[in-house]
């Protein structure tokens, strides 16, 4: 992963190391030139459909994987479900033009670490990089809306002593996999219960939800 230290009398963290999955050559053309703008990104392959996806990752690990959903040979999803497979630790981020229930779901259950859609701005998009690369979720909020849609449950009512467990982890620093290795129940369960934190509490991410979590003592 990144954060390793180069040699030399100033050692810094190594650049974030990005596989770009996309069946159209000028949209990776186009990825590579705005994350390779930013000396914290290298791109270290390219791929054109989910199989290819897989295979460079086996053979050159990245930090971040950008990851089309609907590709030739191989779709988005079963590559998110083979990477992970494989590397348990990999972190992908998809980066699509869909933005349905079905695609975002199927996306979200197979393990992506977060969905974003292409219109999505430079900042944000360099920003979310950096986000999945230390295994935080992401989503656009056109996304979160569609997400929370498919999981809403009454506003109404204290938290669930499982989402509370959720929780707890989650202000003790644990990620999304830790917190689902400590619970035993997949890293998209967790998801989902962390969804439901959030508008249960009426925030829109992990830090807020610890801080109105604090603010209601539901903690002690």
């Amino acid at each position: 992963m990144s954060g390793n230290t180069h040699g030399g009398d100033t050692p810094g963290p190594s650049p974030i190391r990005i596989l770009i999955v996309d069946d159209h050559p000028v949209v990776r053309d186009g990825l590579r030139g705005v994350l390779e703008r930013d000396p914290d990104f290298t791109v270290t392959g390219e791929a054109g459909d989910g199989a290819e996806a897989v295979e460079l990752y086996e053979r050159q690990l990245a930090d971040v994987v950008l990851m089309d959903l609907r590709m030739p040979r191989m779709g988005g999803v079963e590559a998110i479900k083979r990477l992970l497979r494989g590397d348990p630790e990999a972190r992908i981020l998809v980066l699509t033009t869909y933005d349905t229930d079905s695609d975002v779901m199927g996306a979200l259950a197979a393990g992506a670490t977060g969905y974003l859609l292409k219109d999505t701005p430079r900042e944000e998009l360099t920003r979310a990089v950096r986000s999945a690369s230390s295994g935080q979720s992401v989503l656009s909020p056109a996304v979160t809306g569609r997400v929370l849609g498919q999981v809403r449950k009454p506003t109404q009512g204290p938290l669930s002593e499982r989402e509370l467990q959720v929780l707890r982890l989650i202000a003790d620093g644990a990620t999304n996999r830790q917190a689902a290795a400590a619970l035993f129940i997949s890293q998209a369960t967790v998801k989902t219960h962390l969804l439901h934190v959030y508008e249960k509490l009426g925030v829109k991410d992990r830090a807020a939800a610890v801080s109105e979590a604090h603010k209601r003592h539901l903690f002690e």
